[in-house]
Order: structure tokens, then sequence, then C-alpha cells
């Protein structure tokens, strides 16, 4: 299994369809944003939280972490797929939730619940990915694609907001800066994505071959791993 990470308006979506149309012996898991996003609950608990988030930080990463920890076991067990998912249960942790948290969002108790949640899934549930795949752009790119695709739920979405995001994303992926130790030898391919790629087909292209590169170099790492120690 492979995540692809990155910003809100880095692209992740696009770039998965991409890879569905062009690269057909891959199977692609898109991320569960309508769990949050429609009307499920009543309300769109992700346009609640962006509105209030000290109100809305612990009941959405809450039920992020469950929708994403279903889809990451559910996959996790197809071994003779090469799976890539949009996020995951770690950046939803190492990014969304402890930004919350260093931004006063969620409270100490909160934190504490929502962590012992987070390790004893992790820990005892799911295993790590091959790779992650993180499409990196400056957060002012972000905002403005945000901006241009006008999604209702995101009206309320800060550029300060994007530069947590940004900075949480830089140290997860690229210092790994607090994650378990499980994580810290999981391989990273970064995707410049400041460049609009999805009307660029030689831009495209570039990402690619350096994807296809990157899976043909992790999977013989990973079933290495996977043989039996004699």
């Amino acid at each position: 299994m492979y995540i692809v990470e990155g910003n809100i308006g880095a692209g992740k979506t696009t770039f998965l369809n991409l890879i569905k149309k062009e690269l057909e012996q891959l199977t692609v898991v898109l991320e569960p944003i309508h769990s949050w996003t429609d009307q499920s609950y009543g309300q769109s608990l992700l346009a609640n939280f962006y509105h209030n988030p000290k109100r809305w930080a612990y009941t959405l990463e809450t039920l992020a972490m469950m929708y994403r920890t279903r889809d990451h076991l559910e996959h996790q067990k197809k071994t003779n797929q090469t799976i890539i998912m949009e996020r995951s249960v770690y950046s939803g942790h190492y990014c969304f939730a402890y930004n919350s948290y260093t931004s006063g969002f969620l409270n100490d108790i909160e934190w504490q619940i929502y962590k012992r949640w987070f390790d004893f899934l992790i820990n005892r549930k799911c295993r790590k990915p091959y790779g992650f795949i993180y499409l990196q752009l400056s957060p002012e790119i972000s905002y403005q694609r945000i901006q241009k695709r006008n999604r209702k739920e995101e009206k309320e979405l800060s550029l300060e907001y994007l530069q947590h995001i940004h900075t949480r994303h830089q140290e997860f992926l690229i210092q790994k800066k607090n994650v378990s130790k499980e994580l810290k030898d999981v391989p990273v391919l970064i995707i410049n994505c400041d460049k609009d790629f999805e009307k660029d087909k030689n831009q495209m292209q570039k990402h690619f071959d350096a994807l296809n590169l990157f899976l043909a170099q992790t999977q013989v790492f990973a079933h290495k791993e996977q043989q039996p120690q004699l």
C-alpha cells in the first residue's frame, strides 16, 4: 500500500484520477471526504470546523480517523494489488489533529483521548505503507487553487491555516519530526506540484516516471521485509 499526501488544494484527487486512467495496473482509493462534507450527519462537519474549529475539531478528527482506519484495514488485506490511497490515518494525526492541538482547537483532554485511540489502532491494527507520495506545493498556491474551485465548505478556509498545515506536512514527511519509529524508515517520494500538471502532459509524464521508479524501487525492499526469516 502507498499513500498520497499533501496540503489542501495540492491536487491529490486529480493526481489519482489521472493515475487511474493512465496506470491501470494500480488500484486507486480516494479519500472518503464525502463522509464529513455532505449531509450524512445533518450538516457538513468540515464546514462547521472551518467556521468554529474549537467546537468541531474533536468531532471531525475522530470521525476522519475512524473512516481512514476502516479503509486502511480493508485495503491492507489486498496483498495481490498495488494500492495507492489518498491521505491516511497518519496525516490525519501528524498534520491535521496535531495542528488542531497546537492551534488550541483541541484541549489537552481531547488530544490525549485522540492520541490513545491513534496509538492503539496504529500499533495493533494498521500495517505501515510501503511508501508515501508527497504532493508538495507552496501554501500560497494551495490558497489560490482553493479560491478558484470555490467549494462552499471551504469559504472560510484561510491562508494562515494552509501555512500551518504545510508546516505539519514538512515535519511529518521530510523532517520525520516526532513520528513513530515504525514510520521513520518509510520512504517518501516528493513531487513538486506548484505547476498545474492536469493540463500539462509533459509535466504529468515526469510525475508518472518518478512514481513508476519509486514503486519499482520500494517494492523490492517491501517484498524482502515480507520474506520469512530463516
